[in-house]
């Protein structure tokens, strides 16, 4: 690999890793506390399309 997908590689596990961890605030956080909740959920759809794009750059579709 060259370092520019060792770059993307590595931020690719950062999202994944940062993903996981709203994830586990999600099921711990007071439902009572909506604005957490929304502030976690906006985070995590954030990073949900950071990790597609991310992916897509690491495999590209190639047409043959």
């Amino acid at each position: 690999m060259d370092p520019e997908q060792d770059a993307l590689q590595a931020r690719l596990d950062a999202a994944l890793a940062e993903h996981a961890e709203l994830e586990r605030a999600l099921v711990a956080t007071n439902p009572a506390d909506t604005f957490s909740l929304q502030r976690i959920k906006r985070r995590k759809l954030a990073l949900k399309d950071e990790i597609a794009w991310l992916r897509d750059q690491l495999e590209p579709d190639i047409i043959a």
